[in-house]
């Protein structure tokens, strides 16, 4: 199918960005597009014009200041993937944005688009709720948004109209705490069935802190707080790490069912992952 007829914008500025999105509501940021032109093309989306992103050069880049890494929403997953910053100081982050889709996929979309869109099947969203973001917004409102609670609902968000995702910005972590991304990854789309976030401290032989976010089994990123209560205070180790691992269901109430998988085997999927992930993330700490 073809889309239906749209005006295409190209601003420069972030100023101009917002005026053209004030003057037509129904107009559509355009990002990577990897997400808004297939749903153009099925005419499950209609903008009545796109106002593309990627002339505006101050939203790409990655910048290290104290303890933390300031993504720019128009940075591709591959720079995230390949930036020795990342790799560095924030290695779960590299390793999720080296997880997501291909490499024509990692070449072209954005860290702000995936975002912004808000798709249940998402990497990004996972390893950035493990990690303790904040989403920094330009254009109608100039905010600093907690990534824990951005998300509220499906394909939905905390940003409001006209407003534009402009930078992420992550904690580093160093010596003593270790991050690990895991996956079941749609065989058709790449997309995450089921994505498993988390990031452990170790110290005097014990876990001492432990941040597990579980994604694609339901609508937005849930935090596993009683696999965390679960493992904090334990000793690493395989006992531990299952124990762990059984308590992801608790936070799960409206678990995704669709004809790939049913919420139950999402649930099951999610505490098989989560005990990799933990296992991992507490041998690299």
């Amino acid at each position: 199918m073809y889309p239906t007829s749209f005006d295409y914008h190209k601003p420069r500025t972030l100023t101009e960005a917002a005026d053209l999105l004030k003057k037509d509501p129904e107009a559509r940021l355009l990002a990577g597009g990897h997400s808004l032109l297939p749903a153009m093309k099925l005419r499950l989306a209609s903008p009545t014009a796109l106002v593309d992103l990627a002339g505006i050069k101050e939203l790409a880049g990655i910048t290290k200041t104290g303890d933390a890494l300031r993504i720019g929403a128009l940075t591709t997953h591959a720079a995230v993937a390949a930036s020795d910053v990342v790799r560095s100081s924030c290695p779960l982050l590299a390793e999720t944005a080296a997880h997501i889709g291909d490499f024509q996929v990692r070449n072209r979309g954005t860290i702000g688009g995936s975002i912004a869109h808000a798709d249940p099947a998402a990497d990004y969203p996972n390893a950035l709720v493990a990690l303790g973001a904040t989403v920094e917004t330009g254009g109608a409102a100039a905010r600093q948004l907690p990534i824990e609670g951005f998300y509220t609902g499906l394909f939905a968000t905390g940003l409001g109209p006209g407003e534009i995702v402009t930078a992420v910005s992550v904690p580093t972590y160093g010596k003593g705490t270790g991050g690990a991304y895991e996956k079941h990854r749609h065989p058709a789309s790449s997309y995450a069935v089921v994505g498993v976030a988390a990031l452990v401290t170790v110290g005097g032989g014990k876990c001492t802190k432990v941040s597990l976010v579980v994604g694609g089994v339901s609508v937005n990123p849930v935090r596993a707080s009683a696999a965390e209560a679960a493992l904090t205070g334990q000793a690493p180790g395989d006992a531990a790490f299952a124990a762990a691992a059984a308590r992801v269901g608790d936070g799960v109430a409206k678990p995704i069912s669709d004809l790939y998988a049913s919420g139950e085997y999402r649930v099951h999927l999610a505490s098989v992952l989560a005990r990799r992930a933990l296992a991992a993330a507490a041998s690299r700490a």
